[in-house]
């Protein structure tokens, strides 16, 4: 039990919400709300497992830096709960979960798998050389969305999808690159990048904002183009308005609120946005 809770720790796994319920909606929206319950399953669990190799790499790459942030003390590597080896062995053992959940969707997904896979296995290395590192975690997070879509459709290329990615991409990046912001001092200090330490925290937070916008329009433009009902738009809605008061109680000068509270706060972007959507086939 402790194992498994270690890994647990160490993969962050509440933070599938941030990735999954996308995943839902991409396919909801593909099959007009038609999706069946099969379907979504073996989705949730491609996502899942996919996600939880990409954190399992992300922390061993990071470990030795992890071990010298006072804010990450918490995380299962850094307290010696799991070694290298196992966690090595749990990277490829979700791996193998992922490839054979993927086996069982259309023949075009397990054929797309690495294009999918590649983002969040390079990330972690992105920090070493470049402080748009945000962009390429938002571009891991939206081959959730993608994988839905093309799960449902069997389609590569459709502009709802395109879009409806790139407000995933434009989210998280945003709000990745202000919580990261608080990490400024260290990442100079040890030679890693982020848009902080490329433009300075109020730099980041201004790029956050305009990412943020674009996140929005995008979520607009997929309901107009799909010729959404309004309860989809009010879960918009309330997602812009997550954002704004995120935006509004942090600061360049103050991260006393950039807490996992705040981090995880985000969540409900995805989750009403989901919900709603939701709703607006079903109602």
């Amino acid at each position: 039990m402790a194992t498994i809770k270690a890994h647990i720790n160490n993969i962050a796994l509440s933070h599938t919400i941030f990735d999954l319920p996308f995943a839902f909606i991409a396919a909801l929206m593909a099959s007009n709300g038609k999706v069946d319950a099969l379907t979504l399953i073996l989705i949730a669990l491609a996502v899942t497992s996919g996600r939880a190799a990409a954190m399992a790499i992300n922390n061993l790459a990071d470990l030795k830096y992890d071990k010298l942030q006072p804010r990450l003390k918490y995380r299962a590597m850094v307290r010696g709960l799991i070694t290298k080896s196992e966690a090595l062995i749990f990277i490829l053992g979700c791996l193998l979960i992922m490839i054979v959940t993927v086996a069982q969707l259309p023949p075009i997904c397990l054929k797309l798998l690495p294009v999918a896979a590649l983002p969040f296995i390079i990330y972690p290395f992105t920090k070493r050389f470049t402080g748009w590192c945000h962009v390429v975690l938002g571009i891991a997070i939206a081959m959730a969305p993608a994988g839905g879509w093309v799960a449902v459709t069997g389609e590569i290329f459709s502009v709802p999808m395109i879009i409806l990615c790139l407000a995933i991409v434009f989210w998280m990046a945003g709000f990745d690159a202000m919580y990261g912001a608080q990490d400024e001092k260290f990442d100079r200090a040890h030679g890693l990048h982020s848009m902080a330490t490329e433009y300075g925290a109020k730099g980041a937070f201004k790029i956050s904002k305009i990412l943020h916008i674009l996140c929005v329009i995008c979520l607009l433009l997929v309901g107009i183009i799909l010729n959404l009902g309004s309860i989809y738009f009010l879960g918009v809605g309330i997602a812009t308005g997550t954002l704004i008061y995120q935006h509004s109680i942090v600061s360049p000068k103050d991260f006393s609120q950039v807490t996992q509270s705040y981090f995880m706060r985000n969540g409900i972007v995805s989750v009403a946005v989901l919900i709603c959507t939701w709703l607006n086939y079903t109602l």
